[in-house]
């Protein structure tokens, strides 16, 4: 676990590390980026660079932590990933329904996973369960994430690489927006961010503005029509959990 600089979360936790590409956002990963770095400075859990790799040993973290806190579950990963196996993945959601008094923030971008394993997977409502859409070509995430059972269910649009027009986002209960940051930056438009913006208001759906990213992202800052934007979703959402098959 480490404290988190992404300002929608408080902390992250990283049962797997590494990934593979498959679409327009992951061009100028950030988490790559990182994994090298780390790498190079002789991190461990990080001697074979962005190779996937699966950690047990750190299943047993939650367990340990007595104050409660806001989790974003791999940052530096995609729990979903083709090679990761579903009996790990189960172990990792155990972790989580254990430790009620946290809250985990999961993304993927791998919905076609997610919807297939959902049914085996203990959903309870300290998990949050978020696909990223960063293109209009990737829409059909959100329906995918609609039909599981996470209570909590939220949209990553980070990088957001076009317009993404109208959003249906019946039964989505949070959205993140953000430009892609660092070396070979995309730009992202106002306007387009300002069109999710005006969806999550007509739709009463929680939007909240990461930054606009850039090369020098602080510079930039995160002001959108000259205020920021934090709405998150509520967490008191009624109690239901699937049994582990």
């Amino acid at each position: 676990m480490s404290i988190s600089k992404i300002e929608w979360t408080e902390t992250t936790w990283n049962p797997t590390t590494g990934c593979s590409k498959i679409s327009l956002g992951c061009n100028n990963c950030y988490a790559e980026r990182m994994s090298k770095r780390l790498q190079l400075m002789g991190v461990v859990k990080y001697e074979n660079g962005f190779d996937l790799a699966i950690h047990p040993e750190m299943l047993t973290e939650p367990y340990n932590w007595k104050t409660p806190r806001t989790v974003f579950v791999n940052s530096m990963s995609d729990l979903f990933h083709e090679r990761i196996p579903l009996e790990f993945i189960k172990s990792v959601f155990k972790s989580m329904v254990e430790n009620p008094r946290h809250t985990f923030q999961i993304l993927t971008k791998r919905a076609d996973i997610l919807l297939k394993y959902d049914a085996y997977l203990p959903w309870s409502k300290n998990i949050w369960m978020g696909v990223t859409v960063e293109s209009i070509k990737y829409i059909e995430r959100i329906d995918l994430l609609k039909q599981t059972n996470a209570f909590v269910k939220f949209l990553s649009i980070e990088p957001l690489l076009d317009d993404l027009k109208s959003i249906d986002l019946s039964n989505i209960d949070w959205v993140i927006v953000g430009g892609e940051s660092g070396p070979g930056a995309r730009p992202m438009k106002e306007d387009w961010v300002i069109n999710i913006k005006n969806n999550c208001l007509d739709q009463k759906v929680p939007f909240f503005f990461k930054q606009w990213g850039g090369t020098n992202k602080k510079k930039a800052g995160r002001l959108l029509e000259g205020k920021t934007w934090n709405s998150m979703p509520r967490k008191n959402v009624p109690t239901r959990s699937k049994t582990i098959k």
